[in-house]
């Protein structure tokens, strides 16, 4: 069976298109390259949050990620099932609960960011100096659409 012609070769696609298309295979790719496959995109997503900022209430992680306080529990639950992160009563409020990396969970976003980034070391390095430039110029590019 052969697969169909990719869309991106069409003229009739404007540039939002071209690029929303792209960057969206582009991230599924990239996402592919995890360190197991114990967990999913959206708990990895928390854990290399609690990787960057440290602890975090649910509903920090929750607001940061965009979904609701018992959708956060849920990936919680299962980062912590898995030995990934703990949960502890905040110091300052016992009512609260905080999130913390544990080691494991740590060594999971080291090797993840690893593998995903000696993917795409591998790839860019097969483009010429041109298209890296390119390549840089459009990263920035994008940079600035998704802080805006």
């Amino acid at each position: 069976m052969t697969a169909p012609a990719s869309n991106t070769d069409d003229p009739e696609l404007d540039l939002d298109a071209l690029l929303r298309i792209a960057v969206g295979r582009l991230n599924r790719r990239i996402r592919a390259e995890k360190a197991g496959d114990d967990i999913s995109d959206g708990q990895f997503s928390v854990l290399a949050q609690l990787f960057r900022e440290g602890p975090r209430t649910l509903g920090e992680l929750a607001e940061a990620e965009r979904v609701t306080p018992p959708s956060m529990n849920r990936r919680v639950n299962s980062l912590v099932d898995g030995g990934f992160a703990t949960r502890e009563s905040a110091p300052d409020d016992g009512r609260k609960v905080v999130v913390r990396i544990t080691a494991a969970g740590g060594a999971f976003v080291t090797e993840t960011r690893r593998r995903r980034e000696h993917w795409l070391n591998k790839r860019t390095r097969e483009l010429t100096d041109a298209q890296r430039a390119t390549l840089r110029e459009a990263s920035a590019l994008m940079r600035q659409l998704a802080d805006s």
